[in-house]
């Protein structure tokens, strides 16, 4: 799909606004009100939503507020935003919510350090309440992820793990994998359909590159949108929500992927290292080839709009990277 085919289909709501200065708390609640409806500021005083009823009675509720307050508002339909193209606005929704996301991510991390200091039944307790906060946050957040941003699978693994770890009844036990067809041994997982959300970064086309250079070279990708899609039968989702690869723990998709395979070339796992510090961004491995691989990759994805395409050049990259750590170990 062309970016042109993209953005024709996108209608935008776009609130216009102009405060008093006095008093500042006003302001500051107007600002807490934007966030809490998940809307992202394109120019000054211009708040944009995905066009909805459901997101437009939020913004025609926020028009009476601001009234109420001394100040103005109109919201109006937009096909194209002055300077931005609809990926880059959707982008604008991806990065804050990857920010809310990667905060919980980050408590999630701690208490899992916690518990690996001292695992207590008054410590697990603690944790367990802790646990449940964060998936109610994570509830709110996903609730205005209208674009299914990369974050919340990183949140939502590690808060899984979470919940398996402090279950009352199971203490110390790691969350098992979810996969609903047996992928063990290799051949199960020829002669299916995989599907992953459009837009494909580091993780997706590593995967597609792990599908058809180790699993099956005849492997079907298809592309979706992610939010709601509801699979098919034949197909395997990676990379996606509540899909049946994707990421677990602090693990990305390539790694569990990697782990249901049953591959253990050594190769593969650097490979799959370094797409781990790109995706979560966490320095976990620290693999000095993650920068310029990253650059490589990101410079597919701004030059190539076509997911297929990106996958096709990506293989290229991850081929070459695979053929540099096999020669190493030679």
């Amino acid at each position: 799909m062309s970016d042109d085919e993209t953005s024709s289909g996108q209608l935008w709501l776009l609130l216009i606004h102009q405060l008093p200065t006095k008093p500042a708390y006003f302001r500051v609640k107007i600002w807490r009100r934007l966030q809490g409806i998940g809307a992202v500021a394109v120019k000054s005083s211009v708040y944009a939503l995905p066009a909805s009823a459901e997101t437009q009675e939020d913004f025609q509720w926020l028009v009476k507020e601001i009234a109420a307050g001394s100040g103005e508002a109109m919201v109006c339909e937009a096909r194209l935003v002055d300077g931005l193209t609809d990926a880059q606005v959707r982008t604008l929704f991806d990065t804050a919510r990857d920010t809310d996301y990667g905060a919980i991510s980050e408590e999630a991390r701690g208490i899992a350090a916690a518990l690996d200091a001292d695992a207590g039944a008054e410590k697990r307790a603690e944790a367990r309440s802790q646990t449940g906060r964060l998936r109610r946050r994570l509830a709110d957040i996903a609730a205005l992820d209208f674009f299914g941003a990369t974050g919340r699978l990183v949140a939502e693994g590690l808060i899984a793990a979470l919940e398996a770890r402090t279950a009352e009844d199971t203490a110390m036990a790691f969350p098992p994998a979810t996969s609903p067809v047996n992928l063990d041994p290799l051949a199960a997982l020829k002669g299916h359909v995989w599907v992953t959300r459009r837009d494909v970064h580091v993780d997706r086309i590593a995967c597609g590159w792990l599908i058809r250079r180790f699993i099956d070279p005849d492997a079907q990708i298809r592309f979706v949108p992610g939010k709601g899609y509801v699979p098919k039968p034949e197909e395997l989702r990676f990379d996606m929500y509540e899909g049946e690869i994707t990421h677990e723990g602090d693990r990305c998709s390539f790694e569990v992927l990697l782990g249901r395979t049953g591959l253990s070339d050594p190769a593969l796992q650097a490979v799959g290292e370094i797409v781990h510090d790109i995706d979560l961004k966490d320095g976990k491995f620290g693999r000095e080839e993650a920068g310029g691989i990253a650059s490589l990759i990101t410079g597919i994805v701004l030059s190539e709009p076509d997911d297929a395409q990106r996958l096709t050049k990506g293989a290229g990259v991850f081929d070459t990277l695979y053929q540099y750590f096999r020669a190493s170990r030679a």
